[in-house]
């Protein structure tokens, strides 16, 4: 083939197009931003094409279900994650080591990620902390992002006492003398030393999000969901803002509105690079708190572990618009949270079945019957998975899952082979791993089947690499916000990610070493390494 004036065609190559898990070409033309051909090298007969020299190429990558507007609220925060942080003595070294330790009381010292189920050395409370410091706040979020650990100074500031009654949804946890310990359970009691910290603005989030922008092309990410916007007000309008500082990755906005009505919104506010694309009915719930077991009826279960609930079945709602609605025009809700994780299916087979938009979030073993329901279903559903929280959190899981459980948990083969509208995602920041937004971290969990430590984590339920990389591109790209994207195929967005490997023949316990050296967006070179 030849190509026009404006056309750059791209060959020899070995190109995943993310159409199927063996679905690969040699050559692509990108004409205007857009893929417009795509096949083998010996068909390509322009004199300036551009040899790739034998080049893994994959599309641009998708990660359906992340929190950018989050991570970017964090940017002040000190890692506190796996696999830098180990100890309870480790984490206060990371926090000793924050910039702005020493710098004053109206200074905080904030960490995130820390995750005491696996310190051998004991958990975090107001002591541990005041050896950080006693004369400034000092404030850790937890990996799951539901609780939190401050030292004394911080509350005294937020005038948190014995006395102080727990906020409604939330735990102020205390000693046996029933003095505040310095750990909150729930956002509701986060927040009551949180909002006492000087918030950033909504110009300043943007600028962080801004600065998000190569973290994610680094990683091959040309689109991500944000499922999680109202970290700050107006989520939308931070987005399009970051956007016009030069944050390039698509991302679609999912708005929480608990029980509300939603917002009116316009087309416009439904389309362009940052958009709003649904909404969450029910916040996350994750569980890696040991607190979090009591409030489950779910017998099956024998101790803490540590990510998401499986009461939580229906969680985000895409779309927002008027199909995505019920026929009486109220918006959809997630389920109540102590329903068994069937019962949505059965209450919403009497929806219009309509665009696989309406995600269920990993209901982490899953029992084959829900395969079967989610594809009878007159609703079509999109099932997004984690293979990084089997990986990273394996521990809590092994204490927590029975054997028949355990058998269950994150079947991405069983999902892979029984459902089309299927993805993998990161959580990210939820998962306690640093750099958990790595998709070779995900893909090499999906595969290898095996946790951070080696550990067995179901081999029967591996998946190919190209399996896995189609959970990140093809499918994905059933079930985003985002549109043109995720596949190498003429019509779509023109973005492509060159590796510094074989991903597909490499020893399958090294794929998270792994790295992009090129993104490309609508054809340009957006990250090089």
């Amino acid at each position: 083939m030849t190509s026009s004036a404006n056309a750059i065609t791209y060959t020899n190559a070995k190109v995943f197009t993310g159409s199927g898990p063996e679905d690969f070409v040699s050559a692509f033309t990108i004409e205007d931003g857009v893929f417009t051909w795509t096949g083998e090298s010996e068909d390509v007969t322009a004199t300036d094409a551009v040899d790739l020299g034998g080049a893994t190429v994959l599309p641009g990558l998708l990660d359906v279900h992340t929190h950018p507007i989050f991570m970017a609220t964090l940017a002040d925060s000190m890692t506190l994650l796996q696999p830098e942080v180990t100890s309870l003595e480790s984490m206060l070294d990371a926090l000793r080591r924050h910039p702005d330790l020493g710098a004053g009381p109206q200074a905080w010292v904030m960490g995130f990620g820390y995750n005491e189920a696996k310190y051998p050395d004991g958990a975090p409370d107001r002591h541990a902390l005041d050896r950080v410091s006693t004369e400034q706040p000092v404030f850790a979020r937890r990996a799951d992002g539901h609780t939190a650990v401050c030292n004394t100074f911080a509350l005294d500031l937020a005038g948190i006492t014995r006395d102080t009654p727990d906020p409604a949804g939330g735990r102020i946890v205390r000693d046996a003398s029933g003095e505040p310990t310095g750990v909150l359970e729930e956002t509701s009691a986060v927040d009551l030393v949180y909002r006492v910290k000087p918030a950033p603005d909504s110009a300043e989030i943007a600028r962080r999000l801004a600065g998000l922008s190569e973290h994610f092309l680094e990683f091959g990410l040309v689109a991500v969901d944000d499922l999680y916007g109202n970290f700050v007000d107006e989520p939308l309008a931070v987005t399009r803002a970051a956007v016009d500082q030069g944050y390039r990755p698509q991302s679609s906005v999912f708005l929480v509105w608990g029980h509300d009505a939603l917002p009116a919104l316009t087309d416009a506010d439904r389309t362009g690079q940052a958009r709003v694309g649904g909404s969450q009915g029910v916040p996350g719930r994750g569980l890696q708190q040991p607190h979090r077991l009591g409030r489950m009826r779910l017998p099956r279960l024998r101790g803490p572990r540590d990510h998401h609930d499986h009461r939580r079945g229906v969680a985000q709602r895409r779309g927002l618009g008027a199909g995505e609605r019920r026929a009486d025009g109220r918006a959809r809700h997630g389920r109540p949270r102590d329903q068994p994780p069937d019962r949505p299916l059965r209450r919403r087979g009497a929806v219009a079945r309509g665009p696989p938009l309406d995600p269920v979030r990993p209901l982490d073993p899953v029992h084959p019957r829900h395969d079967a329901r989610v594809i009878e279903a007159r609703m079509r559903f999109g099932v997004i998975s984690h293979s990084v929280f089997f990986y990273a959190e394996y521990d809590s899981y092994e204490t927590s899952l029975g054997e028949e459980q355990f058998a269950i948990a994150y079947p991405l083969r069983t999902m892979y082979e029984n459902l089309p509208d299927v993805a993998i995602a990161s959580d990210s920041p939820a998962t306690a791993w640093a750099d958990c937004d790595n998709p070779f971290i995900s893909v090499m969990a999906a595969v290898c089947r095996r946790a951070y430590n080696g550990a067995d984590i179901n081999q029967a339920e591996a998946i190919s690499v190209g399996q896995a990389l189609e959970l990140y591109t093809g499918r994905a790209a059933r079930i985003t916000g985002n549109r043109g994207v995720g596949l190498v195929a003429p019509g779509y967005e023109g973005n492509f990610v060159v590796l510094d490997r074989d991903v597909f023949t490499i020893e399958e316990s090294t794929i998270d070493q792994t790295r992009v050296m090129r993104t490309y967006l609508r054809g340009e070179l957006a990250f090089s390494r």
